[in-house]
């Protein structure tokens, strides 16, 4: 794990970099972008909500959540929502760096991504009430995979950038996290 840090951590932002970045959004979040390499290749991990959620039902997502106590550090934030989400425990992820802070549209948060390195092989343990299935896919699958989309929601036509591996499809806030992590690694990513 070190000698990936080492090769990730100067492509990053700084947490302290992120947190001077002004994004829209009414309500601070925070995402874990967990990444590990596995056969040479590096993967990211991901969770399908639940279809039966009532926001963002069925998307894939990074794990992460709305910053519950005010003062709570977001790095912290993230750290919590990955261990209720999908079981991975705080002190098995070595935090990195942190990427472009991200607004969502509908639901007004601002999203601040940061980029945690874990070892492969993890025995997910997904929350029931929140997430369906954790994902992990190939950071390389997903460069291929990427597209410029007609998407659907709610009845309103619009085009947007999505990422598509094996039937999962990647899009919204999510899709530009993704974007930015893959243009922040390329070169790592050859």
């Amino acid at each position: 794990m070190p000698y990936l840090s080492e090769q990730l951590a100067p492509l990053l932002l700084s947490p302290e970099e992120a947190a001077q970045l002004d994004v829209r959004g009414r309500i601070d979040a925070a995402v874990l972008v967990p990444l590990y390499e596995h056969d040479g290749r590096l993967h990211a991990v991901f969770t399908r909500r639940r279809s039966d959620l009532r926001r963002h039902a069925g998307e894939i997502s990074f794990p992460g959540g709305r910053q519950d106590i005010e003062e709570e550090d977001l790095r912290q934030t993230a750290l919590r929502e990955a261990e209720e989400e999908i079981g991975l425990p705080r002190e098995a992820v070595e935090l990195v760096g942190a990427l472009t802070p991200t607004p969502t549209v509908v639901t007004n948060y601002a999203i601040y991504p940061f980029v945690g390195v874990i070892e492969p092989g993890h025995r997910w343990l997904p929350s029931a009430g929140e997430v369906a299935e954790v994902l992990e896919l190939s950071l390389p699958d997903l460069r291929a995979g990427h597209e410029h989309k007609r998407l659907v929601r709610r009845g309103v036509p619009f085009r947007s950038d999505v990422y598509t591996v094996d039937g999962n499809v990647i899009w919204g806030a999510t899709a530009r996290i993704l974007s930015d992590l893959l243009d922040r690694l390329s070169p790592v990513l050859g």
